[in-house]
């Protein structure tokens, strides 16, 4: 009887996935939309888009620390590393030494991450990372993210070399920029950090109770949701900048 419950649970979780997909895909072109205006529009646009999006996850980043952590001493600790979680990833978003273009491509990485991952694990399934935490993700889907982000990086690779060609500038040649092992590295490192920044996301929702850290867009949960893989790639990018900056 149990595993035909489970059976049938699935099969009512993928139906319901089914009646939900025109509002997804819906939402998913709204958000398209508004991201890629900010990006288009450039300035103090995206400079707003980040900084509102910012904010947006700290408002649910504090629904779920008040939803599973009691105690207000631990609720301060709490929001002070979502302070500087959420805070070091826009500050990384908007500094110099990421300008919108390679902002723009890290994005994308990360969303061929999620894309990679989401097709070999409905493909291939198999064992599961975390399941405790998160029953959907499995090692090969992991690996699919891992092949996405590295084949995006040699695209791009290809793609800066064909301009630089094109164009005559310097001596910098195709095969100079198309080189497999840094793609691959860097696509590797985009995907477990991605994942584990999901991970962490899931933890929090699995502690306070919750499906979703918010409903502000249906079909996709809250802004937490959405760009929990994105804000640990930009953390991580933001410690890198720290670490790197001269000192006076």
């Amino acid at each position: 009887m149990t595993g035909g419950s489970g059976v049938l649970a699935d099969a009512e979780l993928a139906a319901k996935k089914r009646s939900d997909l025109p509002v997804r895909v819906a939402s998913a072109v709204v958000m398209v939309a508004v991201a890629g205006g900010a990006f288009w529009l450039g300035g103090w646009f995206l400079v707003c888009f980040i900084v509102a999006v910012g904010l947006g996850i700290f408002a649910e980043w504090t629904a779920l620390v008040l939803a599973f952590e009691p105690r207000w001493w631990a609720r301060c600790l709490w929001q002070a590393a979502g302070l500087g979680y959420i805070g070091l990833a826009c500050a990384a978003a908007l500094s110099p030494q990421l300008p919108p273009g390679q902002l723009l491509a890290v994005v994308l990485s990360v969303i061929a991450v999620d894309v990679g991952a989401y097709f070999a694990g409905r493909t291939f399934g198999g064992p599961k990372i975390a399941p405790a935490i998160s029953p959907s993700k499995t090692w090969s889907g992991l690996l699919g993210g891992v092949l996405a982000a590295s084949a995006f990086y040699l695209v791009i690779a290809y793609i800066i070399a064909r301009v630089f060609s094109d164009l005559g500038v310097g001596e910098v040649s195709i095969r100079q920029v198309y080189r497999w092992g840094s793609a691959v590295a860097m696509g590797t490192l985009t995907a477990i950090i991605a994942q584990s920044g999901d991970f962490f996301e899931s933890w929090m929702k699995r502690r306070a109770g919750v499906k979703d850290s918010g409903r502000l867009i249906p079909g996709h949960g809250g802004l937490f949701d959405r760009a929990d893989g994105l804000l640990a790639v930009l953390f991580t990018i933001g410690i890198l900048i720290v670490i790197s900056s001269p000192r006076a």
